[in-house]
């Protein structure tokens, strides 16, 4: 078991037994949402895609500091 379910397991246990019918729901409610957007657990997101080549970086920086600049996000 991750350390993630784990500590889901353990959090589950604090919960009072009157109250686990309405954590169970909550939690199939959350199982529901991810299901509704596609989302698996299994899935992986390529997290390459959304880096630029090093050439379009070293061009671009400089555009993209001063835009950050002169918007106030820097």
């Amino acid at each position: 078991m991750t350390a993630i379910g784990k500590e889901a397991m353990e959090t589950m246990e604090k919960v009072p037994e009157d109250k686990l019918s309405s954590a169970i729901q909550v939690m199939q409610g959350v199982n529901g949402f991810l299901e509704a957007f596609g989302a698996k657990p299994e899935q992986k997101v390529d997290l390459d895609q959304f880096v630029m080549s090093e050439t379009d970086r070293g061009r671009e920086a400089d555009a993209y500091i001063r835009e950050l600049r002169d918007n106030d996000r820097l």
